[in-house]
């Protein structure tokens, strides 16, 4: 009963083959506004870091499914030269709504992501004595407006709030269980794979 249930929601949630159409996003930004609960030498993990990564998107008239990928490198290093090399690098799994693609068809288009996947967590101190190498839960949501300049190309802008979590609570909610959480603002271009779009 359970899988019967489970495969008519996600009939209901992905996009139908007529009216759905991929996107291919590139993109640059920067993460900001981070807390951690690791070592964290030189306490820079709340400081704005650039980063870069691409997302795969087949979106319908409303609903749609997104793969995220995305790497911010020197995340933990600071001005001290206690760090030596860093980064952060996040995997997940989304769903994707989005407002009617019928109103705005020649303007921004709305949306909102939200979903899970993991994170990759690598630091190296100078001393080689307190570095981080660890895979974290993680779930992640945002929102942001794609607007296109012709049938194929266009932009988009995002931003989108990741939380990696220990195991203690599977639900990453408390704040005991908090690892590492951080903001990414980003800038795509978006590329548009169909070419028959309706």
């Amino acid at each position: 009963m359970r899988a019967k249930l489970l495969t008519c929601a996600l009939l209901v949630l992905l996009p139908s083959s007529a009216w759905a159409e991929w996107q291919v996003r590139p993109f640059v930004g920067m993460t900001f506004g981070g807390r951690t609960t690791l070592v964290n030498l030189e306490e820079a993990a709340g400081k704005a870091n650039w980063t870069i990564g691409a997302s795969g998107v087949l979106v319908g008239e409303v609903f749609g499914v997104e793969g995220d990928i995305a790497h911010s490198p020197g995340f933990f290093g600071g001005e001290e030269g206690l760090v030596v090399a860093s980064g952060v690098t996040t995997i997940t799994a989304n769903v994707y709504v989005a407002l009617p693609r019928r109103w705005f068809r020649y303007t921004l288009r709305p949306y909102a992501v939200g979903g899970g996947g993991v994170m990759r967590v690598r630091a190296e101190d100078f001393l080689g004595v307190l570095n981080l190498n660890q895979t974290l839960p993680t779930w992640d949501v945002g929102g942001g407006a794609t607007g296109f300049l012709n049938d194929r190309a266009g932009v988009s802008w995002e931003l989108r709030y990741f939380r990696g979590f220990s195991g203690d609570d599977p639900t990453g909610l408390s704040f005991g269980s908090e690892t590492l959480s951080f903001f990414r603002a980003m800038m795509a271009l978006t590329i548009r794979l169909d070419r028959n779009v309706p």
